[in-house]
């Protein structure tokens, strides 16, 4: 296990979804951490996990090269998880440039990159193009970085499994968009535990695919988070090109169930691929869906952690 005592380690996001989780492995094993996001306020909840001195907290706009720069001086590592569903090309593409050219040039000796399933620079999607156009000026402005591709990241305080459990409380019809696309949910524990992992000099220029033990379809993890939280909607397979007429003339709106981006994304299976290292070669164990998630989605039952109660 590489010793992380006393370094310093900066991580752009870290105040974020999975920031949070990074930010705590890095702590407990020593590491002084300074996070770094364009409103460092928003994280400084983190500190007291921390020993006295050992957090930092600094603003960044990673768009702006001068801004990456000031924000990783000094730095033994840098940790990129700046992502964005605004301004995709800016901050995923240039900005992941930005950071990396900023690392190279602060003389940090690893590089973390947290990109996608999906990145490609020839994806049909604005989301796999930015994703894609990132990893390559990683890739030409610090070659060692190790580039981590995870499957959708769940959690307590993920925007992904908490949504569609809203709306099963909230609605008795839910509509189902891709029915057959096919995911590898990935628990963000695991996803941490990778990035550190992946600071290592043994994962130095490699790409990793992160996907969690089971693989589901739309329509059967829909099933399963209704199982989840003792409800049971009526599904309603959507048709593609109902769902694709849905994206491309109203996906532009406030509120949209699904932009035309996204709908894009979901033509393709959101899973690891075939002989891609992952998980295993960074010594990460996966975490299934249904071992931790009862954990935060018992309150979408109706009667939270006492409906076993109301039910004898």
């Amino acid at each position: 296990m590489q010793k992380l005592d006393g370094q310093l380690i900066t991580v752009l996001g870290g105040g974020g979804f999975l920031g949070r989780y990074v930010v705590q492995r890095l702590l407990a094993r020593g590491a002084r951490v300074r996070i770094a996001q364009r409103e460092p306020r928003a994280a400084t909840f983190l500190k007291p996990l921390g020993g006295l001195g050992q957090t930092q907290f600094v603003a960044v706009d990673v768009r702006d090269a001068a801004s990456a720069l000031r924000a990783v001086q000094g730095s033994d590592a840098v940790i990129n998880l700046v992502g964005a569903f605004g301004d995709m090309q800016a901050v995923q593409a240039d900005g992941a440039g930005h950071v990396a050219a900023a690392a190279k040039a602060a003389g940090a000796a690893a590089l973390v990159h947290v990109s996608a399933i999906g990145a490609d620079a020839n994806s049909a999607s604005a989301y796999g193009r930015s994703k894609g156009d990132g990893e390559a000026a990683v890739r030409a402005a610090f070659a060692d970085a190790a580039i981590l591709r995870p499957s959708i990241i769940f959690g307590r305080e993920d925007q992904f499994i908490n949504r569609f459990a809203t709306m099963m409380r909230m609605a008795p019809v839910v509509p189902v968009i891709a029915p057959k696309a096919k995911f590898q949910p990935i628990y963000v524990g695991d996803v941490a535990d990778a990035v550190v992992a992946a600071l290592a000099d043994n994962a130095a220029g490699k790409i990793f695919e992160l996907g969690g033990p089971q693989v589901l379809t739309m329509a059967e993890l829909l099933r399963w988070i209704a199982d989840a939280t003792g409800r049971s909607p009526l599904f309603v397979d959507v048709p593609d090109f109902v769902a694709s007429a849905l994206a491309s003339g109203l996906g532009w709106a406030p509120g949209a169930p699904i932009t035309k981006d996204q709908w894009l994304m979901l033509q393709h299976d959101n899973v690891v691929a075939n002989g891609a290292a992952g998980l295993a070669e960074l010594g990460v164990t996966p975490t299934s869906l249904g071992s931790v998630a009862d954990g935060w989605l018992v309150q979408y039952r109706r009667n939270g952690r006492f409906a076993e109660l109301a039910s004898r």
